[in-house]
């Protein structure tokens, strides 16, 4: 037990939309560090002026587990406050970090590094949107838990499409629609821990797929060959140490039946509810939800 004996402060909450996805997933980590002997507290934090910086003096903790989904709790901006308070946490480091929330950087870097991801382009104007031509992913650039996504397959939807992801964080990224399996790959210690399969009911794994409806089917493990499972984990690792991520991450990617895979995305800061992925994968290896939890704690560091 590397923090035994040290405070642990579970950060939670926060100010993007998917606070109550935050919530979630800190109440499980906080009862898991508990069951395991800690000693836990719970900070909920809710942006603005409530002063994250305070909560972390007053509770006197020595290590976070950094438990925020999207804008301020995923992109580099907490962890550069623990970076300048000197406290470990949990998660990947600032650059990295704000690396994987802007998803324009990170397929910027996938592209340089040769890690395939669908085309993709930014959004200025409708030469940007022929050529991805339809079908058609319209996102934003800086949410996480599908919010604001959408498939467009047509020109009479694209306009509702942009208006809906302007509405978040990020500029509107486009990119070419990956029709395929959906196979997610938890990375920990840089090491491929496993993988699961997506088979919503829905058309795409959008927010009320993961959060909400209960006909989401999980497969752990995911039913592909070995030559395919060893390519997907060898390109999620290899887009994980792309960005320089660090700790427990959770590569999102998509498998053609003509065998391409392709990266979507990274999430440095995975969901930890009892519809969250990463905890399912671990399961399959033989680690209990607890002991998740207490190794990702054990990654906790300062990166600066």
């Amino acid at each position: 037990m590397r923090f035994s004996g040290q405070r642990v402060g579970v950060i939670m909450g926060g100010p993007s939309a998917e606070r109550e996805v935050s919530l979630n997933s800190g109440r499980g980590i906080l009862n898991a560090l508990k069951q395991k002997g800690y000693d836990a507290v719970p900070i909920d934090w809710k942006g603005g002026v409530d002063d994250l910086g305070s909560h972390v003096r007053r509770e006197k903790i020595d290590v976070a587990w950094i438990a925020l989904h999207g804008t301020f709790g995923e992109d580099g901006c907490v962890q550069g406050l623990f970076e300048c308070s000197q406290v470990p946490y949990t998660g990947s480091g600032v650059l990295a970090s704000a690396l994987a929330m802007d998803k324009v950087a990170t397929r910027r870097i996938f592209d340089q590094e040769s890690i395939e991801s669908p085309r993709w382009r930014r959004h200025h104007g409708p030469a940007d949107v022929a050529r991805i031509g339809f079908p058609l992913v319209v996102k934003p650039s800086s949410e996480g838990s599908s919010v604001g996504v959408s498939i467009v397959k047509e020109q009479a939807t694209l306009d509702a499409a942009l208006d809906a992801a302007r509405k978040c964080h990020g500029v509107v990224l486009l990119e070419e629609y990956v029709k395929g399996r959906e196979i997610n790959v938890g990375v920990l210690d840089d090491e491929a821990l496993g993988e699961v399969e997506i088979r919503p009911a829905t058309e795409f794994y959008d927010y009320e797929a993961k959060y909400l409806r209960d006909d989401t089917q999980y497969l752990v493990p995911a039913p592909i060959t070995d030559e395919e499972r060893r390519t997907l984990h060898s390109l999620a690792v290899r887009a994980h140490k792309a960005l320089g991520c660090a700790g427990a991450t959770r590569v999102d990617l998509m498998l053609t039946e003509a065998g391409r895979a392709v990266c979507l995305e990274i999430n440095t800061l995975p969901g930890m509810t009892d519809h969250s992925l990463l905890p399912k994968i671990a399961a399959h290896r033989g680690m209990d939800y607890a002991t998740l939890v207490e190794r990702i704690l054990e990654t906790a560091a300062l990166h600066a």
